[in-house]
């Protein structure tokens, strides 16, 4: 998704006073390098002030590898919005077409089933979707509750500090004015209560 998709979130956080970065990445290239690239925009950017980060999808697995990569990276806390941290089945489907498998890259291999942990201090906080209405529906209906793309179980990270399943789809959850609510809650007091 263009970060340009994350222009009216920014704006709403910088009405209640946050300072917004969008990064962009390349969902095709090796996560790795991403990863990288993020660490790098961090140091020119940000120096070296812990910061909040917001990742939906494919950018929530980026920051969580990133911040593995780079431990010396500071993280006041992070929020992952729909980011299937466990793997992807609508991704292992969409890989076994070739389409599918051009479109995804050098990303294919993220999609395999896996564990998830947190092992920072810093809070880190999951919202996922549970109105399955996303492209992914497309190879077959997903088990199980879903935004339409990423399962919410896919969504479940050992060593969260919060954790809510709101009525929205996959794409919904970077527009919802409610989503911005929540990340300030969070970021202010490291739950959604």
């Amino acid at each position: 998704m263009p970060s340009t998709f994350f222009v009216p979130f920014a704006a709403r956080l910088a009405r209640r006073g946050y300072r917004a970065h969008r990064f962009a990445y390349h969902g095709r290239h090796p996560l790795e390098g991403g990863a990288d690239r993020l660490a790098r925009f961090l140091r020119e950017r940000c120096g070296g002030r812990a910061v909040h980060f917001i990742g939906h999808s494919l950018g929530g697995v980026l920051i969580l590898a990133m911040l593995e990569r780079h431990p010396e990276v500071a993280c006041a806390s992070v929020l992952l919005l729909g980011a299937p941290v466990r793997g992807c089945l609508a991704g292992r489907r969409f890989s076994a077409h070739a389409f599918g498998r051009w479109m995804m890259g050098a990303t294919t291999s993220l999609w395999s089933e896996r564990a998830a942990r947190w092992r920072r201090a810093s809070p880190l906080g999951v919202i996922a979707g549970n109105i399955p209405v996303g492209m992914a529906r497309v190879f077959g209906p997903l088990p199980g509750e879903s935004d339409g793309v990423v399962q919410v179980e896919e969504t479940e990270i050992e060593g969260a500090a919060a954790r809510a399943v709101l009525p929205l789809g996959h794409s919904m959850l970077v527009v919802s004015p409610k989503v911005v609510e929540m990340a300030d809650r969070f970021f202010t007091s490291g739950s959604f209560a």
